[in-house]
């Protein structure tokens, strides 16, 4: 089964450094880039003909702020980008975050700095989605600032009111895993949850977490098959540990070649989102080197 997704990698803009900022007040404008006008090559085209879009989980760059995380995606060449909550904006705004609690003024800057790249805000990975009164504020942020999915693992009960919520706001759910012993460790507790709700709500497959459990992705994938929405494709040096540290993609234990033939084999279309933990400089370095190997790969099933 096909996602809804559709893929957007036909441009790409690099990010030269900028410190300017201006405003006064408050709400401070955010720093304005200088991009390079000329749309250049897509980092990732054998991707693109699979229909596989190459996000970035911005967690890969947490300790920086939102607007820094943006400059980092922009000189990958990816043009696609999966928020999370507590992250802080930018220097310029203290303690805001890029979340619900985002002043309308504050908002409007950040969706120009988005466009200014050419970066889409596809995901957000949110704490709380329990309760109506938690959610709905998130889905309308997410709505305004154009998400297409939640990134969130939620409480059981709370499926049926997200399901509402996710066809009003046509946003889709897709819940995450996090290493045993979480919520949605097990890819079995997942697909028991996803199953029957329709194409609003579907799975985030984290696969580093799978492997840190002990459980083949390959099979997991093949359990989900028709309910995988994105993911946060991590390679892990080790299987079976919960300590298991990330390695750029085909260096691990994390089968990520097989992963991609598999979804091949799906004809599935959507985010593979890089998100590479813990925080170090050379997050930048590993990313690009996910992308090649992705590239490679892609070029060989396209081919």
């Amino acid at each position: 089964m096909k996602s809804c997704l559709e893929p957007c990698l036909d441009r790409r803009r690099f990010l030269r450094a900028s410190a300017a900022m201006a405003g006064t007040g408050a709400l401070c404008a955010l720093p304005t880039p200088r991009i390079a006008r000329a749309d250049q090559a897509s980092a990732t085209p054998n991707a693109a003909k699979l229909g596989w879009r190459v996000t970035c989980a911005a967690y890969t760059f947490h300790r920086l702020t939102f607007v820094e995380t943006l400059e980092q995606v922009a000189s990958l060449g990816l043009n696609a980008v999966e928020a999370f909550e507590w992250q802080r904006l930018s220097a310029q705004h203290g303690d805001v975050q890029t979340n619900a609690t985002m002043p309308d003024q504050v908002r409007q800057q950040v969706k120009q700095q988005l466009a200014d790249r050419g970066i889409d805000m596809v995901g957000l990975y949110c704490r709380d989605l329990d309760s109506e009164t938690a959610a709905r504020p998130v889905f309308q942020f997410a709505k305004e600032m154009g998400v297409q999915y939640l990134v969130a693992e939620p409480a059981f009960e709370a499926y049926d009111m997200l399901g509402q919520l996710c066809a009003e706001y046509r946003i889709k759910l897709a819940v995450h895993n996090h290493p045993s012993p979480s919520r949605y460790y097990n890819p079995e507790t997942t697909l028991k949850m996803v199953q029957g709700r329709g194409p609003w709500i579907g799975a985030c497959c984290d696969t580093g977490h799978w492997v840190r459990s002990g459980f083949q992705p390959v099979e997991a994938l093949k359990k989900l098959e028709g309910h995988i929405i994105s993911f946060h494709l991590k390679d892990v040096d080790n299987f079976g540990e919960r300590s298991a540290v990330c390695v750029p993609w085909g260096e691990g234990a994390g089968q990520i070649a097989e992963i991609l033939h598999e979804m091949h084999r799906q004809r599935w279309q959507g985010d593979f989102g890089i998100e590479y933990e813990p925080y170090s400089p050379e997050n930048a370095q590993h990313a690009a080197e996910c992308i090649a190997f992705l590239e490679k790969i892609a070029g060989q099933l396209a081919g």
